[in-house]
């Protein structure tokens, strides 16, 4: 009988062992009614976009705004058309103090309800776009000096993105009024070979400027000439532009005799190892005493592609579109005064500009050209402004 008594006690030790040990590793889990489990994702990081790299490399940037909840969604109408108006006197004369009672705006012959309109004193986006091709007639210090000089005369809440492009796009410095953080990116641009114009065109209004709220401007030093674009065009670029509510303002130079001259001459071009002039963390060890690997000079010939006069006709062409089609305007720069005198041109013009905008009464099909006409009842005024635009996908203009 003893010895059934200890057997006994020692298979129920056993058994209430056991089940204490499986209550301790067993995990609570709650539902969400349907009978699956709920549990949280693991979030992705995301890592910073990287500064000054092709734009071939570069990721889309994630937005950091937060779903709202369903009862604070808010419906925005994407079918607003918006222009940025210019009113001056006979003298051409900048007319400050206008309302928008002053103005009135057709599409298609059919007066339209003015839904939006902002004077002159709202900040800008302004995309500066530098063609940094061997071809640039002016030297590198003179280009950089003019540039920092333009971003100096916008007003503090303007912000500049600063593109430049050879035969690779490059993010030198996303939107941003922090103007050492410009200086600096305008400081980190470098000649280089080729010249991608309508790629550059094409990323600034797409891959950047439609992202952005409010009033835009891209400011385009080129020739433009382009030589080594593969995945955008000219007449894409023009569309777009017309699709799109931002002014722009090519800077032209004439290339044409100096590039004659290098035609087929063989050219030692130096790539920017750090465009950014940040400190790079070393890569090995022992690093060198250079903060990065030296760079490797590269060789290469211009070639005959872009050379001819029918190119530069064709350039001609192209600036003059892509100003009159959005109400901006092409200045010539043949010497480092008139440079100098085009980008302060421009600043004074975008300080000095309205925007109005309205919801079209008759819907557009997309791929269809709607014609403007935007007067003002104040006598004796001159208006500047783009004439028509182009309905966008989904009626986007």
């Amino acid at each position: 009988m003893k010895k059934f008594a200890v057997v006994f006690l020692s298979l129920f030790f056993l058994f209430t062992s056991n089940e204490i040990f499986a209550q301790a590793r067993r995990v609570t889990t709650t539902t969400n009614g349907t009978g699956k489990t709920n549990r949280r994702e693991p979030q992705p990081v995301e890592k910073p976009t990287p500064q000054a790299t092709p734009i071939e490399e570069i990721a889309p940037t994630k937005t950091e705004t937060e779903p709202a909840a369903d009862d604070e969604v808010i419906s925005v109408d994407t079918n607003l058309v918006t222009i940025p108006i210019r009113i001056s006197d006979r003298n051409n004369r900048f007319i400050p103090g206008l309302k928008k009672e002053d103005f009135k705006v057709f599409e298609n012959d059919v007066e339209q309800e003015i839904a939006y309109f902002s004077n002159e004193e709202q900040p800008f986006t302004v995309a500066l776009v530098l063609d940094m091709s061997i071809s640039a007639t002016f030297k590198i210090s003179e280009i950089q000096n003019a540039a920092i000089a333009f971003t100096a005369q916008l007003r503090p809440n303007d912000k500049v993105l600063v593109v430049s492009f050879s035969q690779e796009v490059y993010v030198l410095c996303e939107a941003t009024s922090d103007r050492r953080q410009i200086q600096n990116a305008i400081r980190g641009s470098r000649i280089e070979s080729g010249t991608s114009l309508y790629e550059a065109v094409d990323m600034v209004i797409n891959n950047r400027l439609k992202k952005i709220q409010g009033r835009k401007a891209i400011v385009l030093f080129t020739d433009g000439v382009d030589t080594t674009s593969r995945r955008a065009n000219d007449m894409g670029n023009i569309r777009d532009a017309m699709e799109f509510d931002a002014l722009i303002y090519p800077v032209k130079y004439d290339t044409y005799n100096d590039v004659q001259a290098i035609k087929n001459k063989p050219i030692i071009t130096m790539p920017n190892p750090n465009p950014t002039g940040l400190p790079l963390p070393p890569t090995n060890p022992n690093p060198s005493p250079f903060p990065f690997p030296l760079p490797v000079p590269t060789v290469g010939t211009p070639g005959s592609q872009g050379t001819t006069a029918e190119d530069y006709r064709k350039a001609s062409e192209y600036l003059n579109e892509l100003a009159m089609r959005t109400g901006g305007r092409v200045y010539e720069a043949s010497t480092t005064a008139s440079l100098a005198l085009a980008f302060s041109n421009i600043a004074a013009e975008l300080r000095q500009l309205y925007s109005l905008g309205y919801y079209p009464k008759e819907e557009g099909k997309a791929g269809q050209r709607r014609k403007i006409k935007v007067r003002t009842t104040k006598p004796g005024l001159a208006i500047k402004a783009r004439d028509s635009y182009i309905v966008g996908k989904k009626g986007k203009k």
